[in-house]
C-alpha cells in the first residue's frame, strides 16, 4: 500500500473541507491502496477521512488480506451496503466519485443529510504525477509498444483485412508478455483511416493507401499508447506531403515541452503548423490526453487547456490531418516531462515507411 499517496489525500480533504471520500473507482482504490479487484455489480468502496479513520467496504466474495491502517468492513450479499456506508459517514461534507453509480447514491443521499460534492478531481490531479516507479512501468510498458509495433509492421501481410492484423496484434501483445489492451486498437486502411476513432472492419488494402496504426497495452496496471502511419506499395505527392506536414507538426509539439508550458500552447504548436500548410479543419481533434492507470487519464492537451506543464506528468502528442473519403495520417508518442525538457517514451521510427 502506498500510505504516502492516503496522507497526500488525506491533507488534500481538509484543505477543501471534506471530512470524508467516497473513493469508488478501482482504479483510484488501486493508486491508493495497491489493491485491484473488479466488483461487478457490488459496492466497492474505500471510505478516505480527514481523521484518518479509512475504511474499505467490500463483499465477502472478494477476500482479501487486512490492509495496514485501513480497517476491512466485509458484508454479505444479503446485507444492505449503503446502509452500512452511511452507519460509518459522520456530518460534514463528504465527496463523492464521479463515476460511482447513481443507485449506491441516490440511495445514501436518502439516508444522509449530508452536503455531497464531487471530490474526484482530487485523485484526478494526484495520479497526473507519476513517481518513479510509476515512471518505469511507463517507460517499459512504451517499450513493449514499440516492439510490438515493430513485429507487426515487418511481419504485415498485406492480403489480411484490418480486423485480422488486429488479430496479429493481439497475438503478438500475448507472446510478448503483454497484460492486454489498453484500448481497442484502430487498424484503418485509406478512407477507414480518415476516422480518427474509426473501428477495424473487413476492409482489404489497396495500392496506395495509408494504414494508421493505434495501438496501446497494459503492463502492471499501466497503459501504454502510440500511433504510426505507414503506405502500402506507394505514396502519392498529396500523401507524402500530408504525412510530412503531420511529422512536422508532432516534432513542434514535442519540442515545446517542458515545465512551465501551457498545454495550449503544445497544442498550438502543432495547430498552427497544420494550419499555415492548409490543413487546420482537417486537424479535428485535440493534440493529446495524459495517461496512466487509463489509457485517457484526467487531463487534456487542447486549445482550451492552460494550465501548464509539470514535471513527472505523461501524455500524448499525436496531431493528424483527416481527408473524408481519401485517407488520414497520425503520429503519436508519450512524452514523460522532466526537470527541463521531456523524455520521448517512444523510440520506433516516425520516418515516411511504405510497405511492399
Amino acid at each position: 500500500m502506498n500510505s504516502q499517496r492516503l496522507e497526500i489525500l488525506k491533507n488534500h480533504l481538509k484543505d477543501e473541507n471534506i471530512d470524508q471520500m467516497v473513493v469508488s473507482d478501482p482504479l483510484s482504490i488501486y493508486y491508493l491502496t495497491g489493491l485491484f479487484l473488479n466488483p461487478g455489480e457490488r459496492m466497492f468502496v474505500l471510505l478516505v477521512d480527514s481523521n484518518s479513520n479509512h475504511k474499505l467496504f467490500i463483499n465477502k466474495l472478494f477476500p482479501i488480506d487486512d490492509i495496514k491502517n485501513i480497517e476491512k468492513i466485509v458484508y454479505k450479499d444479503a446485507d444492505k451496503p449503503v446502509e452500512i456506508l452511511a452507519e460509518n459517514i459522520r456530518d460534514g461534507k463528504i465527496g463523492i466519485d464521479k463515476n460511482w453509480p447513481a443507485h449506491f447514491l441516490l440511495s445514501l443521499m436518502q439516508l444522509k443529510q449530508n452536503e455531497f460534492v464531487n471530490s474526484s478531481v482530487i485523485i484526478d490531479k494526484m495520479r497526473m504525477y507519476k513517481d518513479e516507479e510509476e515512471k518505469e512501468k511507463m517507460r517499459y510498458v512504451s517499450k513493449l509498444n514499440d516492439k510490438a509495433i515493430k513485429k507487426l509492421i515487418e511481419n504485415f501481410d498485406t492480403s489480411k483485412t484490418e480486423l485480422e492484423i488486429k488479430d496479429d496484434l493481439l497475438k503478438i501483445y500475448d507472446e510478448l508478455g503483454a497484460e492486454g489492451v489498453s484500448f481497442d486498437p484502430i487498424i484503418g486502411y485509406g478512407p477507414n483511416g480518415a476516422n480518427p476513432h474509426g473501428e477495424p472492419g473487413e476492409r482489404y488494402l489497396k495500392e496506395g493507401d495509408s494504414i494508421i496504426i493505434d495501438i496501446g497495452c497494459k503492463k502492471d496496471m499501466y497503459c501504454s499508447d502510440m500511433t504510426r502511419t505507414i503506405f502500402f506499395k506507394h505514396a502519392d505527392q498529396k500523401r507524402q506531403e500530408v504525412y510530412n506536414i503531420v511529422r512536422e507538426a508532432y516534432k513542434r509539439g514535442v519540442s515545446k515541452v517542458k515545465p512551465g508550458v501551457k498545454f495550449s500552447e503544445i497544442d498550438k504548436a502543432c495547430r498552427d503548423y497544420i494550419t499555415e500548410k492548409g490543413y487546420g479543419e482537417y486537424f479535428t481533434h485535440r493534440t493529446g490526453h495524459h495517461i496512466g492507470l487509463e489509457d485517457h487519464d484526467y487531463g487534456d492537451v487542447s486549445e482550451t487547456n492552460d494550465s501548464i506543464c509539470e514535471e513527472g506528468m505523461i501524455f500524448s502528442i499525436e496531431p493528424g490531418i483527416y481527408l473524408e473519403g481519401e485517407f488520414g495520417v497520425r503520429i503519436e508518442d508519450l512524452v514523460l516531462v522532466t526537470k527541463d525538457g521531456c523524455e520521448d517514451l517512444n523510440s520506433y521510427p516516425t520516418d515516411l515507411m511504405i510497405i511492399e
